[in-house]
C-alpha cells in the first residue's frame, strides 16, 4: 500500500487517461495513488455528484457537526451541481489496533460497498478505533488519505486527545482532521494540484508552511494543534492553498 508520501511521478502518471468509470463493479479507478482524483473531486468536468460512505466502529461514529462543517466547506470549495450525499453504516472492530496503513487498506477492501458510477464519484472514510501504528510521544496521527478516494480518521485518537487539557472540542478536530484530508485528495499540497508558489513545508512533506493554514502538518500529526486551532473553529485554506486548489478545478 502506497500513502501519500510518494514521488510526484507516481502521482502524474495516475492522473493520465480519462478517470470516468460507467459501470458499478470497477473498482480501479478507486484504487489510485492519493491526489489522482484531484480534479474529478473538484471539479463537474467528469463527475457531477459526490457521495461518502462512512464507516465507524461502534463507539466511535463522527459527530452530526463535524460532518455538518465538513458539507458546509464541500460547498464552498467544490463543484458537485448533482449534489453530495453522504451514509453512514456501522462495522465490527478489526481488533488489529495499532494500525498500519496496510491494515487499514485490507479492511477497506472488506467493508467498502460503494465505488464511483456514472456521473457520482464516492468517497470511503473509515473511523477506527484504535491508533496508527507509527504514534509516539511527540506525534499522534489523526487522519490519513491513503488513496484517491479513501481515507482513515483515527477517532479514538481524536478522543484521547480531545479529552485533554486546553485542547479543542472532538467535533472541531473531527472536523479538521476530515477536511485537512480531503484536501489532500484534492491534490493539496503538490500531491497532483499545481503547486503555483513555494508554500510547501520544507520540513514536512505535502503540508503547507504557511502559518495557521488548514494544510499545516500539526492540523494531521496532533503536535501544536491547539496553537492552530485557537478559536474553537476549523481553520481556513490561505491563500496559497487556495489558489492550487482551484487551479485544479476548485472553487
Amino acid at each position: 500500500m502506497i500513502r501519500k508520501k510518494l514521488l510526484l511521478l507516481l502521482f502524474v502518471l495516475s492522473l493520465i487517461g480519462c478517470t470516468k468509470d460507467s459501470t458499478p463493479s470497477t473498482k480501479a479507478p478507486n484504487l489510485k495513488t492519493t491526489g489522482a482524483s484531484a480534479s474529478d473531486l473538484l471539479s463537474d468536468d467528469y463527475y457531477t455528484s459526490l457521495h461518502l460512505e462512512i464507516a465507524y466502529v461502534e463507539g466511535y461514529k463522527p459527530s452530526d457537526q463535524a460532518l455538518s462543517i465538513l458539507s458546509n466547506f464541500f460547498q464552498k470549495r467544490i463543484y458537485k451541481p448533482d449534489g453530495i450525499t453522504m451514509e453512514m453504516h456501522s462495522v465490527a472492530s478489526s481488533g488489529k489496533s495499532p494500525f498500519s496503513i496496510e491494515e487499514i487498506a485490507d479492511i477497506e477492501k472488506k467493508q467498502r460497498t460503494k465505488y464511483n458510477s456514472g456521473d457520482e464519484i464516492v468517497v470511503w472514510i473509515y473511523f477506527a478505533d484504535g491508533k496508527d501504528e507509527k504514534d509516539d510521544n511527540e506525534k499522534r496521527t489523526l487522519g490519513s488519505a491513503f488513496r484517491n478516494t479513501s481515507i482513515v480518521i483515527y477517532e479514538k485518537s481524536i478522543k484521547d486527545f480531545s479529552n485533554q487539557i486546553g485542547a479543542p472540542p472532538k467535533e472541531i478536530l473531527e472536523a479538521t482532521t476530515l477536511e485537512h484530508e480531503f484536501c489532500h485528495l484534492f491534490g493539496l499540497v503538490d500531491l497532483g494540484a499545481p503547486l503555483l508558489s513555494n508554500h510547501q513545508d520544507p520540513e514536512n512533506e505535502h503540508h503547507c508552511a504557511t502559518a495557521g493554514c488548514l494544510m499545516n502538518a500539526e492540523l494531521e500529526f496532533g503536535s501544536g494543534i491547539a496553537d492552530v486551532i485557537n478559536d474553537s473553529s476549523v481553520p481556513d485554506l490561505k491563500q496559497a492553498c487556495i489558489n492550487d486548489l482551484r487551479a485544479a478545478g476548485g472553487k
